[in-house]
């Protein structure tokens, strides 16, 4: 499985993380013209070679009016509303998937902006992360995800650095408020640098795209890129991203299965309530014909092997069977996940499924019941505003 694993040891930015992936990408001065032209002018990128205590990488800098990101003072960090950013996203000359990635970590932000102010959300007015510098980097982000493609994407847990930042509404303690929301269920840590490592946009970032925040699993490295910081310190101040294959999914699992011609339904879907209370993996009956012309149903019951006892206690237990046969089999699966997309109906849950090439979403479907009761509604205009936000198939 193609899978991109972003290590976080220096925390993450928007820029370094830009920086990284540029690294990973075949044809970077491509990819920079391509995405200043995107840009219209409003913001001009440049990449050029650096170097961390001696690792050579590349350093990422957005242009607003011959001014670098970063600096507070410059005249172009006005207030942005959330409203006037997906505004802009929407002018933007980029795949669907991009905007939309673009506006999802956008609104992870202006949730978290929202939580930490008491403000509703289209009150909320960004600064340095609302400015066309930060946008810049979320957008190519977005896009550098686009072409690269990964199946599957991880991070580590997260450095997020220590000490106090200075921001527009005074000096606050790192993570800063809106970081340490974002980043609320993802395993963060802080170490002996006395600074700001993991900033908002480089939080939503992550929280965004990473499927997992774990240490780094076994892989097969293809290639390596490094973003880096402006800052120096002790550390390589560098964000490093790594594209490379990992082995699908295989376990064994144990098959029991057993022939019945003398129970009730009722009966049948209590056993098999039972077996799945239990963690059966799956239960399910087909029909046969038995001896003496009789229907019957076969039980098949797919569970690990350290559930076996249990399982085959439940099946005599709840069953009439005198016997069950046992097989033991490899089992492949995808990757799996869920998020939530917020509608107008309230959140809804998607699962994905990832691996061996492919990536399918599905909405859960007791959500959209639910919904459509409560609203007097269809399945399908659930659907459709579901596939809108998240272009879920």
């Amino acid at each position: 499985m193609r899978t991109l694993y972003i290590d976080c040891a220096m925390g993450c930015a928007g820029d370094m993380l830009t920086a990284a992936l540029l690294e990973l990408h075949p044809d970077k001065d491509d990819f920079i013209e391509r995405m200043n032209t995107a840009l219209g002018g409003k913001a001009q990128l440049s990449a050029k070679p650096d170097s961390k205590c001696g690792i050579t990488g590349t350093h990422v800098t957005v242009l607003i009016n011959g001014d670098e990101e970063g600096e507070p003072e410059q005249h172009h960090h006005n207030h942005t509303s959330i409203a006037e950013i997906m505004k802009f996203i929407d002018t933007v000359p980029l795949a669907d998937e991009v905007k939309q990635n673009t506006k999802a970590v956008y609104s992870l932000i202006a949730e978290a902006e929202s939580t930490v102010h008491g403000k509703p959300i289209e009150n909320i007015h960004f600064h340095e992360v609302g400015s066309l510098d930060a946008l810049a980097d979320v957008l190519s982000v977005c896009e550098l995800m686009h072409e690269l493609a990964p199946e599957k994407i991880l991070a580590s847990p997260v450095n997020v650095g220590a000490g106090f930042v200075k921001c527009a509404h005074g000096v606050l303690s790192v993570p800063a408020p809106a970081t340490e929301f974002i980043l609320r269920g993802v395993p963060i840590y802080s170490g002996q640098i006395k600074s700001e490592l993991c900033t908002p946009t480089g939080a939503a970032l992550l929280k965004h795209f990473a499927e997992d925040f774990v240490p780094m699993p076994i892989l097969k490295v293809e290639r390596i890129g490094y973003g880096t910081g402006k800052k120096d310190f002790e550390a390589a101040n560098v964000v490093r991203a790594l594209l490379c294959d990992t082995e699908e999914k295989k376990e064994q699992i144990i098959e029991l299965a057993c022939n019945l011609d003398d129970m009730t339904p009722e009966e049948l879907s209590f056993a098999m309530e039972e077996l799945f209370k239990l963690g059966a993996l799956d239960v399910y009956f087909t029909n046969i014909g038995m001896k003496k012309s009789r229907p019957g149903v076969m039980l098949t019951c797919l569970c690990r092997a350290d559930k076996r006892d249990e399982m085959l206690r439940c099946i005599f237990k709840h069953t009439t069977t005198l016997g069950v046969r046992e097989y033991t089999c490899d089992r492949y699966s995808l990757t799996r996940s869920i998020e939530t997309v917020q509608t107008r109906y309230g959140p809804v849950r998607i699962k994905t499924a990832a691996g061996y090439g492919i990536k399918r979403s599905k909405a859960e479907y007791d959500d959209l019941a639910g919904f459509a009761i409560e609203n007097d509604t269809t399945l399908a205009e659930i659907r459709k505003e579901i596939n809108e936000k998240a272009q879920v198939k």
